[in-house]
């Protein structure tokens, strides 16, 4: 018997050993955590949309000629009256100068007639000359009227002729690459010299599904969807191809009166008054509508968010310390947070670190996560 105790005791002491490294190899693992927490948001629903000037226009020459001068480079912001080319003027400043001349003939001969008429006039009252030569003289009078009229019309005509040599620009903008050079003939049927686009304000045009429109229409007046009253509607940021979203503010000014039944989308505007001139005519950016009112949310990291065939869901570690499985609705993202809509209230713990160590059910070490991994 004594043999036996001596042999069993070290076996024990063997099984003793195990257990206590057992003990240690289902320690509960560390995981890190963060609480659910209600914070106001504002909501915002991303569009894309294109630059467009507010006025644009291709220049033609409105009289015929030789390009004396080109005033503007290529590409060059112009102010409104701003000459961008001459055309040799010499031929309308002669007519011109012609149309002047017929101008004095004219009245010249209105002059003469009007002292006819009177001489005339004074003759047939004392009777000594017929009605028929008053007439005369009074038509005559009446001719010259019409010939000075004529005369005028015509030197008008040629002066407007003269300013067109110094095609301006109609607008305040930005002019693209000239396409005549100095030499060259041009006229009304020769083409396109330049065109010319505003830079501030601009438009930029995007479409609202019928969903978003219901959206609007829901949160807002019905009468901004009449243009009757739009200054009620949310406003408009800008996002740049670069990701650079704009401060300045933008304001939707027209929404169209239909939904196009091919794309099941409405035509909305919006104008920007593009102070730092980073919209340009025809580019394609990104439109931003915000919520004008915050609403309150409860948020959660996304870190924390799984899903699986059933949907997402969160490992939740409640007062005990142990592990649950919490399926969750999720609404917005909010930068490295999401919004939950049902499945979790204030306060609840989320497991956002850890995930892979852990499984329903099993108890845990929970630490607070740190302010980067939330």
């Amino acid at each position: 018997m004594l043999f036996l105790t001596r042999v069993i005791w070290p076996g024990v002491v063997l099984m003793l050993a195990v257990a206590a490294l057992s003990a240690q190899e289902v320690a509960a693992p560390k995981v890190a955590i963060s609480a659910a927490y209600t914070a106001d948001i504002v909501d915002e629903v991303e569009f894309i949309g294109r630059g467009e000037a507010v006025d644009k226009v291709e220049l033609v020459a409105r009289v015929s000629g030789f390009i004396q001068n080109v005033d503007a480079a290529d590409g060059s912001t112009v102010k409104q009256g701003d000459v961008l080319y001459r055309i040799e003027p010499d031929e309308y400043e002669a007519a011109v100068a012609a149309a002047v001349a017929s101008v004095d003939r004219a009245k010249a001969e209105l002059e003469l007639a009007s002292i006819e008429l009177n001489r005339t006039r004074e003759l047939f009252e004392r009777g000594t000359t017929p009605e028929s030569q008053f007439d005369l003289a009074r038509a005559n009078e009446q001719v010259a009227k019409a010939q000075l009229a004529s005369a005028q019309s015509a030197l008008r005509q040629a002066e407007l002729n003269l300013s067109y040599t110094q095609v301006t620009a109609p607008f305040d903008g930005r002019i693209g690459r000239s396409i005549a050079s100095i030499g060259e003939l041009v006229g009304p049927t020769s083409g396109s010299l330049v065109n010319v686009v505003s830079i501030s304000p601009i438009y930029v045009s995007f479409s609202l599904s019928e969903k978003n429109l219901l959206d609007i229409m829901e949160a807002m007046e019905r009468e901004v969807i009449n243009n009757e009253n739009l200054d009620l509607a949310p406003p408009v940021f800008a996002r740049l191809p670069n990701g650079i979203v704009l401060e300045e503010e933008g304001e939707i000014v027209f929404m169209d009166n239909r939904v196009d039944p091919a794309t099941g989308t409405i035509s909305v505007r919006a104008v920007f008054q593009n102070e730092r001139e980073m919209i340009f005519d025809g580019s394609f950016l990104n439109v931003i509508i915000r919520s004008p009112v915050p609403r309150s949310a409860l948020l959660i990291p996304q870190a924390a968010v799984q899903r699986d065939q059933r949907g997402d869901f969160v490992l939740v570690v409640n007062s005990e310390q142990l592990v649950e499985q919490r399926y969750v609705e999720l609404g917005v993202n909010e930068g490295a947070q999401v919004t939950v809509l049902d499945g979790l209230v204030e306060g609840e713990s989320v497991i956002v670190e850890g995930l892979q160590r852990v499984r329903p059910g099993v108890a845990v070490d929970a630490v607070l996560a740190a302010r980067g991994q939330e």
